[in-house]
């Protein structure tokens, strides 16, 4: 059996002292992260896609990384072009034979206006442009979302409803966590895929770690596509767009290699699936979910298989982007209790 994913990251060996960085993990509970390294990053650019590039810095494992996502007229009233990725960061000593390891410190919003949007055809229950419908495409609808940075709430007018408005808790998460893809391919900013990308998983946000396969040296780390809040399945086609303060911690577990990105935070483990038809993405996610508790944690493959027909649990991401994505988890309080911690 192999060693736990998460007793195998590396982390790099400094000769300087080490420093504390508080980190705003939550509007009201700020966090001290010990750190070895530390890099503020502060995007001037944001790509349309994601692929190998030249990279706008390299971070060595065991780095803080503080940043915050690209900023556009898109957050601002009327809306506008949708802003790009942030990155590509090089991970210094990655390899194809790795995982990179992204702890999500921080993701909190920075702007107190988000955009949630409907489009003719673009959306889960709304006309799709690569096929052909009998029904008009919907009206294309811009809601404007007001944020509360301190209370941490949104507040929408509801302009045909009995309800004039509505105010809900923020979630902040990243719609976007993504390495290059393999094979000198480049996929819009839109795709998810065993590279991350847009993946939509409200579960990726602050406390939670990403493990993504590494396709290419030095990986080439994107972020991006900030939501303050998005329903499971972003059903309309969007979250509540804006633009966020972020911090990750960036590692690598050497000698390691997966297929597609994985998950974990206090409760859970993890894998995001994406593909089309939506079964293909269950599929997808659940196998290598079962593998993860094979390989990692000392159960049988058909003990495994049944134990996630019992125990697990499984969200739809994203039921709008050109490929699904279905997350798949299983609770860490029935994993063995040696294997169990972060």
């Amino acid at each position: 059996m192999r060693t736990p994913i998460t007793r195998l990251v590396t982390r790099l060996s400094l000769t300087v002292a080490v420093v504390t960085l508080a980190i705003g993990i939550s509007a009201a509970a700020p966090v001290e992260v010990a750190t070895q390294d530390t890099l503020h990053f502060e995007p001037t650019i944001g790509y349309p896609t994601v692929d190998v590039r030249d990279p706008v810095a390299t971070i060595r494992p065991g780095t803080v990384l503080i940043s915050r996502t690209n900023h556009s007229d898109y957050y601002e009233p009327g809306g506008g072009p949708f802003p790009g990725e942030v990155g590509p960061f090089w991970i210094e000593g990655a390899t194809t034979n790795d995982i990179l390891v992204v702890e999500v410190l921080k993701v909190q919003p920075n702007h107190n206006l988000a955009g949630a949007q409907l489009y003719p055809d673009f959306g889960g229950l709304a006309t799709d442009s690569r096929s052909r419908f009998l029904n008009d495409p919907i009206e294309a609808r811009r809601y404007e979302w007001a944020l509360d940075t301190e209370a941490m709430t949104g507040t929408v007018d509801l302009p045909d409803s009995e309800m004039s408005s509505i105010t809900i808790d923020l979630k902040p998460m990243l719609g976007r966590v993504s390495v290059a893809p393999a094979n000198g391919e480049a996929f819009a900013g839109l795709w998810p895929g065993n590279f991350g990308g847009n993946m939509d998983a409200p579960e990726i946000r602050e406390g939670t770690t990403v493990y993504l396969p590494v396709w290419n040296d030095g990986a080439y780390f994107y972020f991006g596509d900030g939501h303050a809040a998005q329903g499971e399945g972003e059903v309309n086609g969007t979250g509540l767009e804006t633009s966020m303060d972020v911090a990750f911690r960036i590692s690598l577990i050497k000698g390691e290699t997966i297929a597609w990105p994985r998950l974990e935070d206090d409760d859970y483990i993890m894998v995001a699936g994406s593909a089309r038809p939506l079964i293909d993405a269950f599929r997808l996610a659940h196998v290598e979910l079962v593998e993860w508790l094979v390989d990692e944690y000392g159960f049988g493959k058909w003990d495994a298989y049944m134990l996630v027909g019992q125990l697990g649990e499984s969200t739809v991401a994203n039921i709008v982007d050109p490929i699904y994505t279905v997350v798949a988890k299983f609770p860490k309080k029935h994993l063995p209790e040696s294997n169990r911690e972060r």
